[in-house]
C-alpha cells in the first residue's frame, strides 16, 4: 500500500522535474506527456481513496514525515488530479510551438505533486516543504511571461503576500515545539500546552487565510490573474486558494481547541464571502470577476471550517473547484479565440462559440446557486453550520449567496448579449495593461479543448448529490464528522429563492442600463485597494526604512569606515617621514661615523716595521701614564 501512496506523489513530482529541466527541448512530447502523467496520476488517486495506504519515514531526530490518505484527504487527491487532467488536457491546445511548453508543463505537474502531498501530509514539516515548494511553483506559473514586467511583478505580489502570512506556519511549528509537540504531527497540535495553542492557532489562522484569498489579503489574487488562464483554471479552482480552506477543515479540532479561533474564522470568511462578492459585481474584466468571485466561494468554506461543518465545506470545496475551473478555461478559451476579456467586448461569445459557451452558462448558473445545481446543494449545508453556530453568521452568509447569483448573472448577461449592428461590430484586442504589445484572438479553439470544458461543466451541475441525505450521511462517515446539521426544507427553499430573485432581478436591471455607465463603486472594482493600502501601510515603511538603514550606513558606518582609513593614511605617512627623517638619518650617521672610524683605523696599516714599532712605544706610553695618574 505504500509504494502506491509514493508513486501518488513521485510520479508528478519526477515527471515535472524532467519537463521543467528539458524545457523547449522536449516541447513536441510535453504537453502528451504531461497529459498522461496526469492521467495516470488521477488512476492512483482513485486507487488510493479507496485503499487509504499511509506511510512514515524519519525526517529529524524525533520528527517523522508522514504520508496518509483518510477520509478528507481520498476526497482531496481525487478532486485535484481530476482537475489537473481536465486543465492540461485544455493547454494543449491552449499553448502552441512558440512557447516554452516544456517548462509549463513540468512546473504544472511539480505543482499538483507539491498540492497531493500537502493534503496527504500527517506532519507539519512535511506539510510545510510542500506548501514552500506550491509557493515557488505557484509564482513561476504566474508569471510564466516573464519579460513582461508588469506579469513578473502580479507575480511577485503573489509571492510575496501569501509568503508573508505563510510565516504564521513557521511560528506554529515553533510554538507547538515549545508547547510540548515535539512530534510535530497535525493531529497532536490541538494539544498544545499552556499559551503555547494560542499561538499555533494563530500562526495556522493566518497562513490559510493568506492562502485561500480571505481579508484582507485577497488583493494578490487579483494581480495572479496576469498568468495564464490554465493557471488560473489550477491554482484558483481546486489547488493553491484552496489549500487554505483544506487545512482549517484538517484542523477544525485546532480551531475548536480555543474559544476565539472557530468565531475568527467564522466571520472572516462570512465577512469575505459578501464583500469580495460585491468586488465581483463591480468587475468588469472577466477573469478580475472570476477571481473575486473565487474568494468570496472560499469565504463559504471558511465559515464552513469556523463553524464545525468540515463535511459541508468539504461539498463547497469539491463543486467549487469543478465550476471554477471549467469558467476559468472557458474565460481563456474566449481570450484565445476572440483576443479580449472586457465583458464589454464579449458579447456574443456565447452565440459565436455555442460549444464554450453552453459549458460557461452551466458553470455560471451553478456559480450562482440556482437550484438543483451542484453550489445550492452546498451552500445550504454551509448555512445549515453557520445557523447551527450563529443566526448572524447565517444572515451574513445568505446575503452572500445573494450576491453570488448577482455577480454570476452578470457575467452570463454580457457573454449572452448580440453583438452590437454596424461597422463597430465585433471583438477588440485585449490591452496589455500598460505594458508590451496587445493581445489579438486567434478565432480558433481545438476541437479537444471542449472536452475539458463539457467533462467539468457536467461535474458542476452533479456534484450537488453530495449534499443529498443519503450521500451526505456517507461523507460526513469518510470524513468522521457524523452530527454536523442538515439543512432544513425551509432553509432550502428560502436560499433558492434568494438566488432566483437576485438572479432575474439583476437580469432585468441589466438590460435597462445604459451600456456606457460609469462604474458605480470604484473602490469595490479596485478590489477596495487593499493592494494600496498594503503599500500604504507596509511596503512604503519598510522600504523607507531600508532607505534610511542604506544612508545611515553609507554616512555613518561607510563614512567612519573611510576616516578611520583616512586617519591610518595620514597616520602612515607620518610614520613615514619619521622614518625616513630619524631613523634612517640616525643609522645613516653612525654608518658614516663607523666608516670614518674604519678610515681613520687603517691609516696606521701601513705594512712598514719601523711605524709598527714607533706605535706601540706610543701606546706602552699612553698606557704608563694612565697607570700612573689612576693611582
Amino acid at each position: 500500500m505504500s509504494a502506491l501512496l509514493w508513486a501518488l506523489i513521485a510520479l508528478p513530482l519526477g515527471a515535472g522535474t524532467v519537463l521543467g529541466l528539458g524545457g523547449r527541448r522536449v516541447n513536441a512530447v510535453a504537453p502528451l506527456a504531461a497529459t498522461a502523467v496526469a492521467a495516470v496520476t488521477l488512476g492512483l488517486a482513485v486507487a488510493a481513496a479507496l485503499a487509504r495506504p499511509g506511510v512514515e519515514a524519519p525526517l529529524f531526530a524525533g520528527v517523522r514525515a508522514g504520508l496518509r490518505v483518510d477520509g478528507l484527504s481520498a476526497v482531496m487527491v481525487v478532486t485535484v488530479a481530476a482537475v489537473t487532467t481536465a486543465v492540461l488536457v485544455f493547454s494543449t491546445a491552449e499553448f502552441g510551438r512558440g512557447e516554452n511548453r516544456g517548462r509549463f508543463f513540468g512546473v504544472m505537474l511539480l505543482f499538483a505533486g507539491a498540492m497531493l502531498v500537502t493534503v496527504t501530509a500527517t506532519t507539519l514539516p512535511l506539510l510545510l516543504m510542500a506548501w514552500e515548494l506550491m509557493g515557488a511553483t505557484s509564482w513561476a506559473l504566474i508569471g510564466y511571461w516573464w519579460r513582461q514586467p508588469h506579469r513578473a511583478g502580479a507575480a511577485d505580489t503573489a509571492f510575496l503576500t501569501t509568503r508573508t502570512a505563510d510565516l504564521g506556519l513557521y511560528l506554529a511549528a515553533g510554538a507547538a515545539m515549545a508547547g510540548g509537540v515535539g512530534s510535530l504531527r497535525l493531529d497532536a497540535l490541538p494539544h498544545t500546552g499552556g499559551a503555547w495553542l494560542h499561538v499555533v492557532s494563530a500562526g495556522v489562522v493566518a497562513a490559510a487565510l493568506g492562502k485561500s484569498a480571505q481579508l484582507p489579503f485577497s488583493f494578490w489574487l487579483s494581480r495572479a490573474m496576469e498568468g495564464p488562464s490554465p493557471v488560473s483554471a489550477l491554482l484558483h479552482s481546486a489547488t493553491m486558494v484552496a489549500a487554505g480552506a483544506y487545512l482549517l477543515l484538517r484542523l477544525h479540532p485546532l480551531l475548536t481547541a480555543t474559544d476565539w479561533a472557530g468565531p475568527l474564522v467564522a466571520w472572516t470568511g462570512a465577512v469575505s464571502a459578501l464583500v469580495l462578492g460585491v468586488v465581483a459585481v463591480a468587475q468588469r474584466d472577466l477573469k478580475q470577476l472570476l477571481a473575486a468571485s473565487t474568494s468570496a466561494q472560499l469565504g463559504f468554506m471558511v465559515l464552513a471550517a469556523g463553524s464545525r461543518g468540515v463535511a459541508a465545506g468539504t461539498v463547497q470545496l469539491v463543486a467549487h473547484a469543478a465550476v471554477k475551473s471549467g469558467l476559468f478555461l472557458a474565460a481563456g478559451a474566449w481570450l484565445t479565440v476572440l483576443g479580449t476579456k472586457q465583458l464589454p467586448a464579449l458579447r456574443g461569445a456565447v452565440r459565436g462559440h455555442p460549444l464554450v459557451g453552453a459549458a460557461f452558462a452551466v458553470g455560471a448558473l451553478t456559480l450562482a446557486g440556482l437550484p438543483p445545481l451542484s453550489l445550492w446543494a452546498a451552500k445550504d449545508e454551509v448555512l445549515a453550520a453557520a445557523r447551527a453556530e450563529s443566526p448572524g453568521l447565517y444572515a451574513v452568509g445568505l446575503a452572500a449567496g445573494v450576491v453570488s447569483a448577482v455577480y454570476s448573472v452578470k457575467a452570463l448577461w454580457y457573454v449572452t448579449r448580440p453583438l452590437p449592428a454596424g461597422p463597430a461590430a465585433g471583438h477588440g484586442a485585449e490591452p496589455a495593461a500598460g505594458h508590451g504589445a496587445a493581445q489579438h484572438g486567434t478565432g480558433h479553439l481545438a476541437r479537444w479543448a471542449h472536452l475539458p470544458l463539457w467533462v467539468l461543466a457536467a461535474a458542476a451541475a452533479v456534484l450537488g448529490f453530495l449534499a443529498l441525505p443519503g450521500p451526505a450521511d456517507w461523507l460526513r462517515t469518510l470524513l468522521g464528522a457524523r452530527g454536523e446539521p442538515s439543512p432544513h426544507p425551509w432553509e432550502a427553499g428560502v436560499s433558492a429563492l434568494a438566488a432566483l430573485g437576485a438572479a432575474v432581478a439583476t437580469w432585468w436591471w441589466l438590460s435597462r442600463t445604459p451600456r456606457t455607465a460609469p462604474a458605480a463603486a470604484p473602490w469595490a472594482e479596485g478590489w477596495l485597494h487593499l493592494e494600496r493600502a498594503a503599500h500604504a501601510l507596509l511596503v512604503r515603511p519598510v522600504m523607507g526604512l531600508a532607505r534610511a538603514l542604506a544612508a545611515f550606513d553609507d554616512r555613518v558606518v561607510d563614512g567612519a569606515v573611510r576616516q578611520l582609513a583616512r586617519g591610518g593614511s595620514a597616520l602612515s605617512r607620518l610614520a613615514g617621514r619619521v622614518d625616513d627623517g630619524g631613523l634612517d638619518a640616525a643609522v645613516g650617521a653612525v654608518a658614516s661615523g663607523a666608516r670614518r672610524l674604519g678610515s681613520w683605523a687603517r691609516r696606521p696599516q701601513t705594512g712598514l716595521l719601523h711605524q709598527y714599532y714607533a706605535q706601540a712605544v706610543v701606546g706602552f706610553a699612553l698606557l704608563t701614564l694612565i697607570v700612573l695618574l689612576v693611582r
